[in-house]
């Protein structure tokens, strides 16, 4: 039987569809088990600042389509090394004692994590604490191994192939390669699934560094044939060979400071230059982030309910299994090359 009669629920990183329903099952599944639920403001900065307040029914209704966080988050703070200013000069402090001395000044029991990669990797330090964690996978990207899909990936994917599909349009009418850049970081996951979805000549992913004569090959035979016109997705991540990864800026002061993009425009130019085909570059950015939820907050009650703690909930074989937080925190979840024998059957480029 289980002890914890008291949650906190936070959201770190950046934000992404389906945030709030799995803050709204997170709740209602407490509820369920007359257990309380305290929100906590602007994810692990909000730990460490006490901004924890308790969320009630009315807190929650009416959220399930809305799109962002009712939390608020960020992927600037880790509790383990805390920016902090003193005596007019800024350093890092570990504050995780001060985050777990708020949780239990509230007397919170256990701490569910909604978040990526980064935040997986603080959940685990809070559970080797001995604090009670369990984690939910949230992230456009869907670089999180030890699930077949985080919530956000579906919607993200759509919106991509949305995009696609008017950009076809355009790219048909005035014979331009049209190049649209999409999210995903170190991972092509995005790029993949938009780009067979949507009909692209070219995919470039992260994964295989790409050789622009070989899409430069792909434009020319698409031409010889008649077809005037090209479709290329890169994901931000992608890069040439003997190159490097595109980096749009540098964030001081975040946990990962290097924000990629830019690479589409890069490439767009160099297609120009190299065939003459007028080239256009559309970035959808954050517009990714946007739109309607899918499942996974009634699970992380059940695990704890169930002392199941440490853990992750995971989507395997189109069942919601629990994996250990130690098992995947900080490993990539990149896409296995073997994913890519549908694209070549079908005659993409993946710029190899």
């Amino acid at each position: 039987m289980s002890t914890i009669k008291s949650v906190g629920v936070l959201t770190g990183g950046g934000d992404c569809p389906g945030l709030n329903a799995v803050i709204r099952s997170v709740a209602r599944a407490c509820f369920q088990h007359n257990i309380r639920v305290w929100g906590i403001q602007n994810g692990f900065g909000g730990l460490v600042e006490n901004q924890i307040t308790e969320l009630t029914d009315k807190e929650v209704s009416g959220i399930l389509h809305r799109g962002g966080t009712i939390l608020g988050t960020t992927n600037r703070d880790n509790p383990f090394k805390y920016l902090v200013t003193v005596n007019g000069t800024t350093e890092y402090q570990d504050k995780s004692g001060q985050a777990l001395g708020n949780l239990r000044s509230k007397h919170i029991d256990a701490l569910i994590v909604i978040g990526g990669d980064g935040s997986l990797r603080i959940a685990h330090d809070f559970h080797k604490l001995g604090f009670p964690v369990v984690a939910v996978p949230k992230t456009i990207d869907n670089d999180i191994p030890g699930t077949e899909r985080t919530f956000g990936f579906d919607t993200a994917v759509s919106c991509a192939c949305d995009a696609l599909d008017r950009l076809h349009t355009t790219a048909e009418s005035h014979h331009r390669v049209m190049v649209l850049e999409v999210m995903g970081r170190y991972a092509g996951w995005i790029a993949l699934y938009s780009g067979l979805a949507g009909g692209a000549d070219c995919i470039l992913l992260p994964e295989i560094p790409f050789d622009i004569n070989s899409v430069i090959k792909k434009i020319n035979n698409r031409k010889e044939k008649g077809k005037l016109f090209s479709i290329i997705v890169a994901a931000e991540g992608a890069f040439p060979f003997n190159g490097e990864q595109t980096v749009a800026r540098i964030v001081e002061g975040s946990p990962e400071k290097i924000r990629l993009g830019g690479v589409g425009e890069k490439l767009t130019r160099e297609i120009e230059a190299l065939t003459g085909i007028e080239s256009r570059c559309t970035v959808l950015g954050h517009l990714q982030r946007g739109g309607s939820p899918t499942r996974y907050g009634v699970a992380a009650v059940d695990a704890l309910v169930a002392s199941h703690t440490g853990c992750m909930v995971a989507l395997q074989n189109n069942r919601i299994v629990r994996v250990p937080i130690e098992s995947i925190a900080g490993q990539p979840g990149n896409v296995p090359l073997s994913f890519l024998d549908f694209g070549r059957s079908i005659g993409v480029c993946f710029g190899d």
